[in-house]
């Protein structure tokens, strides 16, 4: 029986997965990390309410087996690039150095598709560091996974997102061949993807384009 750990199980995949991996018998234990109580009762769910800013406060906490991060924002949403940086960048490294410290065996970390260190794109760029330096970090297995634009129910309301998202699901039978990685993806089916290649327990560093999540959830 394994733990798993989770940071971003209020947002639009995060919600989703976290429901999954309480459902998933071989999981004996969730840990999730929050800045507030979500209020979710559930006897696998240890909850720890935090200060994402004091790592030192937790750093006992971050022991398991499966790490997923499914934190992460928007340039607007955040305020400023130094702040979406730091829900994008910073908190995720601050996460995976301490449970690879702790003996976590896999990160699995929600990307971007486009994600690229050298992009001209902050947004990119930044989502492209992340996966840099977690490419270094000792973990057995790393997964990141970069969906297509997200359908959804976000708690928050994204006009672009959703003007995307209707024209590009009303045009989805256009993406075959090379084009299938821009459909946009369902959240719930993103979620499915990191529970079942969690449970593959995959070595070494592996990129999942949106195709591919597709796949793996809806085989």
């Amino acid at each position: 029986m394994k733990t798993a750990l989770i940071i971003g199980s209020t947002g639009l995949i995060g919600a989703q997965l976290l429901q999954n991996l309480l459902d998933n018998t071989d999981y004996e234990k969730v840990i999730a990390f929050n800045r507030a109580d979500t209020g979710i009762e559930h006897p696998k769910l240890s909850e720890k309410i935090i200060d994402f800013d004091k790592p030192e406060t937790y750093e006992n906490s971050i022991k398991g087996d499966d790490f997923f991060c499914t934190i992460g924002t928007t340039i607007k949403q955040a305020g400023s690039k130094e702040s979406f940086k730091k829900v994008d960048f910073e908190y995720p490294k601050q996460f995976a150095t301490l449970a690879s410290k702790n003996g976590v065996k896999q990160f699995l970390l929600i990307s971007s598709m486009g994600a690229n260190s050298k992009s001209d794109s902050f947004y990119l760029k930044t989502k492209g560091e992340i996966e840099d330096f977690l490419k270094a970090t000792p973990f057995k297995g790393i997964a990141i996974f970069r969906p297509s634009l997200l359908l959804g129910d976000r708690k928050e309301f994204r006009f672009g997102e959703k003007i995307g998202g209707f024209l590009m699901k009303t045009f989805s039978f256009l993406f075959i061949g090379k084009l299938k990685n821009y459909k946009p993806i369902q959240s719930t089916t993103v979620a499915k993807a990191l529970e079942l290649i969690a449970q593959k327990e995959i070595s070494g560093f592996k990129i999942y384009n949106s195709a591919e999540i597709e796949a793996i959830a809806n085989p």
